[in-house]
């Protein structure tokens, strides 16, 4: 199985590129894994959070390809624990999905037609993180979820 994590903008924080990429690195030691930042919509004093995330939700939706299995990073999703969110990934493994894509809104989250679209949504808490930050959050958490699932000692329960 493939996994895509696709993020609206890009950023310029060290410290968000850093985590990026140390985590990036180590997925793919597991699995076919790309990562692609698409632009930021280009945002005038006047336009409405609901043109702007409708033209995000355009440029998520093209990235995606026929049979993808597509996963919204959503406050309102379903919340794992770490081991519980590696079951999920593992099952989406063993039941043949090809390519399993995790979307990363903007700063107003997904348009309706996204949500149309959505297989699933996971909340990776009940706090809320920037759009930025929660990129290597949930680097981590799927690096962890690939240790878990090959029972490797970096997960502690």
């Amino acid at each position: 199985m493939k996994v895509k994590l696709v993020v609206i903008g890009k950023t310029d924080e060290k410290f968000i590129k850093e985590g990026i990429k140390k985590y990036n690195d180590r997925i793919k030691h597991y699995l076919p894994f790309e990562y692609a930042e698409l632009p930021d919509v280009k945002r005038s004093r006047t336009m409405a959070q609901e043109v702007q995330k409708r033209m995000e939700g355009e440029l998520l939706l093209n990235s995606l390809q026929p049979g993808d299995y597509l996963v919204l990073l959503d406050e309102n999703g379903k919340m794992f624990t770490s081991r519980e969110f590696s079951g999920y990934v593992e099952k989406r493994m063993i039941s043949g999905t090809k390519r399993i894509v995790f979307f990363i809104g903007g700063p107003y989250g997904f348009s309706g037609e996204v949500y149309n679209r959505a297989d699933a949504k996971v909340s990776l808490s009940k706090m809320t993180f920037s759009h930025q930050i929660v990129r290597v959050i949930f680097f981590e958490q799927l690096y962890r979820a690939m240790t878990i699932i090959r029972n490797e000692p970096y997960h502690h329960d």
